[in-house]
Formats: structure tokens, sequence, C-alpha cells
């Protein structure tokens, strides 16, 4: 007994088969029927091939795009916790009090360094130069003999010159500390670099070596050369002065330590000593080291 086979096409190329019982009671004719419909039927294998293709790419399509969202919300994430070094330096520090964000503080090995090497070289420079002139004088050339001009004497009342020097300079830098902005950051720069590695006994180094170097080679040899007179102690006070430009130092500054420079010239040549010079730079530079250590709310120290 034969059935019939009826061939029926849904949406998307798939194919399903019917079987309807015989209608008739001929089976030749059922089933020459249903043979005719066997011929005609058609299994469409690509079509279902490719149904599953397309249902496999867009599953891929969809886990790609998951995987884009995933990371674009991971990128965002770490953006946010770690912004840019352009969006991190968007508050710059412009005022005076942010001074310590501009300024690199020099590592201490290289400050006591740099201090003992300049000032060995300055106090051996102004020795050649005093030998040198005195030499000289001895033949009876017309050159000024620095060690007779300023000598290494000391008598009692230097003391209480060399303390009035002490208060003088100082209280002088602290009023203009408080009154003059320029003078206060360019002294506060300067300090910065070369104090804030060091240690509290570190300053009598930095306060000492460069009090006595710099007096044997600026008062002690070349204001000899140029004349004990007022010319010579301006002149080379000048030249003290704008060489303290640099390090964070402005022209303020340059001012400042040509004042102080003229000081230390006419006690030089007041007292006929270079001992007083010598021991008033050194004294003025400690306190004033100190002063900033202990007096600014800023830590002094570098990790």
């Amino acid at each position: 007994m034969g059935f019939m086979v009826l061939q029926s096409w849904s949406r998307g190329a798939s194919t399903s088969i019917h079987l309807l019982p015989p209608v008739g009671s001929n089976p030749k004719l059922n089933d020459a029927r249903a043979a005719q419909a066997l011929n005609g039927f058609k299994f469409d294998v690509r079509a279902s091939s490719s149904r599953k293709s397309l249902k496999k790419l867009r599953r891929e399509s969809q886990q790609s795009k998951d995987i884009t969202t995933r990371n674009v919300k991971e990128e965002e994430v770490a953006q946010v916790s770690s912004p840019r070094f352009e969006e991190a330096q968007v508050d710059t520090p412009t005022s005076n009090d942010s001074i310590d964000d501009d300024v690199v503080a020099a590592p201490r090995d290289k400050v006591l360094q740099a201090c003992t090497v300049t000032s060995g070289l300055m106090v051996a420079l102004g020795l050649i130069i005093r030998k040198a002139s005195h030499v000289a004088s001895s033949e009876g050339l017309p050159v000024p003999d620095c060690s007779i001009d300023v000598p290494f004497g000391f008598e009692t009342w230097h003391l209480g010159l060399i303390a009035g020097i002490v208060v003088f300079i100082s209280s002088s830098r602290f009023l203009l500390l408080k009154s003059w902005p320029d003078f206060a950051v360019s002294s506060e720069a300067a300090n910065q670099q070369i104090l804030t590695s060091l240690e509290p006994l570190d300053y009598l180094v930095v306060a000492m070596l460069p009090g006595i170097s710099e007096e044997m080679l600026f008062r002690g040899a070349l204001m000899p050369l140029v004349g004990t007179n007022w010319n010579g102690i301006v002149a080379v006070g000048l030249i003290f002065g704008l060489l303290h430009l640099g390090s964070g130092r402005k022209y303020s500054f340059a001012v400042w330590a040509s004042i102080v420079g003229i000081v230390y010239g006419y006690t030089a040549v007041l007292s006929s000593s270079l001992l007083v010079p010598m021991a008033s730079h050194s004294l003025n530079n400690l306190v004033g080291g100190l002063l900033w250590r202990y007096s600014s709310s800023k830590p002094k120290s570098v990790e």
C-alpha cells in the first residue's frame, strides 16, 4: 500500500515531507503517483547548510561585538583611574608658595662636593694672587702688595665689629624678605636647591667654606689690586654680587649680594684684617641657613 509524498516549502528554504494515505483503490495508480512525487522532491542541502552558516556568523559577530564593548569599557575605566599626563598638569602652581614644585633640590653629596671644590679653587687662586703681588712688589714693580694692604691681623675689638656686622646684615635681610617679594622668591629658590638635602651639621660646611674662600679671593686679593678705597670697595662688591646670579637667584639677589660685598670690603679696610670679613661672612651664612631650615613650614628633607 503506497503513500503520497507532498513537497512543501517553508520560509528559509527548509523542506518538510508530508505522507498522506492513498486516494482511490487502484494500487498501481497510487504507486505511480507516489513515484512521481518522489521524483519531483528535492531536498536542498545547500539551503540548510547556508542557514547553519548564517547562524554561526551571527553568533560570531555577536561575540565580537561583546568583546569590543568589554574592551571599550575597560579602556574607559583605565582612563578614569589613570588620567593622562596632560590632564594631570592642568593645575600648574603659579604662586610664590608653590616654588617647591618647580625647584629641584641637589643631592647632598653633590652640594658638599661642589662647595668643597669651588672653595678650594677660590682659596688657591686668592693665595696665588697674594703671593704674586708680594713678589712683584718686592721686586720694585708698581703692584700693590695684597698681604700688606689687607693682612691676617686680629685684635680684640674686632669681635664687637664682627657681631655688629652679623646683626646688621641678618636683620636687613629679614626685612627685605618681608618687604621685597622678588628677593624673597629668589632667596627661597636658592635655599631650596642648595640646602634642602643637607643635614644640620652640613650647614657648618656650606657656611664656613664659602665665607672663607670668597673673602680670600675678593677682599684678600682682588680688592687690594683694584684699590683699598671706595672705588675698589664698590667695584669688587659689584663683581661679587653679579657672580651670585644663577641657581634660581635673580637680579634682586645680585643687588643684595653686591651691597653685602661692599659692607665686607669696608670692614676689611676699616679693621685692616681679612679675618673680620671672613668671620662675618661665615656667620651670616650660617644664621641665614639655620633660620630658613627651622622657620619655614615646608619639610626640609628629600627622599
